[in-house]
């Protein structure tokens, strides 16, 4: 039973924090990072390296009110075909800057909805990509999911893609919930998307929801849930939604009165993560549910668990290229995004030109913060001696994350520290007291 007189004492349902998949976190990025600095960076990147590919497809047939993502509605296919050669043209232009035996081991396609693209665009885009790099045989081929968008040509294209996983964007099966977050889906949709990928020998199934709804009840949050564990999913994100609306405009559509408040945001999450693991699934994380035999599961015991920009991930490749409108790369270097508006990006990418407009270069401080708040966001622990030559900063940072969580976090005698399971909520919060670039004031989505 989670202990809210304890959270609320320590500030839980105030508190506002970044949700750090990446340090420091997008809003820190500047325009000292540049085409010229990204193509340094790309050419820099070793011989026989493994890389991780992350395309971006903005387009949405309907904008949904909940959503924060970089994305653009539109009622036809007409700015598909132009978008997808640019993107072609862009993936080329990293391929001839890299090493030519350079392996892919991942490829996400986000959006947006890569499933607005039509079989033939789909077809397109995954025989160019494996015409320009090199997939290693086992390579993780997944793509997020509108099931309102999906139909027999579009899964045969997918399947003929190489796709191995697939992300179904749920959020909430209540119809009340979804009237007011501007997202219509049923429960057959749903069930016909997940029938349909699994018919085609794409198994591995990712079921993403939200709690902290609008209208969203216990007794609502306990259908959904029953329905979605249903689909037998392998693996379930549970995201708290993150009501920004002064970053997203489209929120303003949600009204913040029928939004539960913190306390009640905490009881949802506990009551799914409850369900969840009744079902057999193991809790990776702060927000993330796995099946034991579940690679992110099994990562997650090991103590091999990373975060990235789309959550946990099993991926361990050094490098990330993002491709794309306001896609995110990150190297061993730092961050580099593309510039953010689509009409931007095309231009930039017809000129021949890579469309890196912000980033940040790493210096080492950044590099042993990001390594600290990854080790507490995955394993809820950081053990100084596991840093090498920087154990002693690490013990001097966990020293400081005592002092200021007493009550919070524990260190034992081998100077490892760790939050324990009713600490756990806080672990964002914390999580903050490592990052040298926190603003105190800043406009962060809540902690919970």
């Amino acid at each position: 039973m989670t202990d809210h007189a304890f959270l609320a004492r320590h500030g839980l349902f105030d508190a506002r924090a970044p949700r750090y998949t990446s340090y420091p976190s997008a809003p820190h990025f500047t325009d000292a990072v540049g085409p010229a600095v990204m193509q340094q960076w790309l050419r820099d990147i070793p011989a026989k390296s493994d890389i991780s590919l992350y395309l971006h497809i903005p387009f949405c047939r309907r904008l949904c009110w909940f959503c924060a993502c970089r994305t653009q509605g539109t009622k036809s296919d007409a700015p598909l075909q132009p978008y997808l050669q640019a993107l072609m043209q862009e993936a080329a232009m990293v391929a001839d800057l890299l090493p030519p035996d350079v392996r892919v081991t991942t490829l996400h396609l986000g959006g947006g909805t890569p499933t607005i693209l039509p079989p033939v665009l789909i077809d397109q885009l995954f025989g160019t990509l494996r015409d320009l790099f090199a997939f290693q045989p086992d390579a993780e081929v997944s793509v997020e999911v509108d099931p309102t968008m999906l139909d027999e040509a579009r899964l045969d294209a997918l399947a003929k893609g190489g796709v191995t996983r697939a992300s179904i964007g749920v959020q909430d099966f209540d119809e009340t919930v979804q009237a007011a977050i501007g997202r219509p889906q049923s429960v057959a949709q749903t069930v016909a998307a997940v029938d349909g990928l699994r018919a085609r020998g794409i198994a591995a199934i990712n079921i993403d929801l939200l709690y902290g709804l609008p209208h969203q009840t216990s007794i609502s949050l306990g259908r959904t849930l029953e329905q979605a564990l249903a689909l037998q999913p392998d693996r379930v994100a549970l995201f708290g939604y993150a009501h920004v609306p002064w970053a997203s405009k489209r929120q303003v559509m949600i009204k913040e009165a029928d939004l539960p408040d913190g306390r009640r945001r905490l009881g949802l999450f506990d009551q799914a993560a409850a369900r969840f693991v009744t079902d057999g699934f193991v809790p990776v994380g702060i927000d993330h549910f796995a099946r034991p035999g579940d690679p992110l599961a099994i990562a997650a015991t090991q103590g091999r668990l990373r975060r990235s920009f789309q959550g946990y991930t099993t991926d361990v490749a050094p490098s990330l290229v993002g491709l794309g409108a306001s896609a995110i790369s990150c190297l061993p270097q730092g961050y580099a995004q593309n510039a953010v508006r689509t009409a931007d990006w095309q231009e930039r990418v017809r000129g021949g030109k890579l469309a890196t407009h912000k980033g940040h270069a790493f210096v080492e401080d950044d590099r042993i913060e990001a390594a600290m708040i990854e080790s507490l966001l995955c394993g809820f622990r950081i053990a100084p001696e596991e840093f090498g030559e920087h154990r002693a900063r690490v013990a001097a940072a966990v020293r400081r994350l005592a002092r200021a969580w007493p009550e919070a976090v524990d260190v034992g005698g081998d100077g490892v520290l760790t939050i324990p399971d009713r600490a756990r909520p806080m672990a964002r919060m914390i999580a903050m007291g490592l990052d040298a670039y926190a603003v105190p004031e800043g406009r962060h989505s809540v902690a919970i």
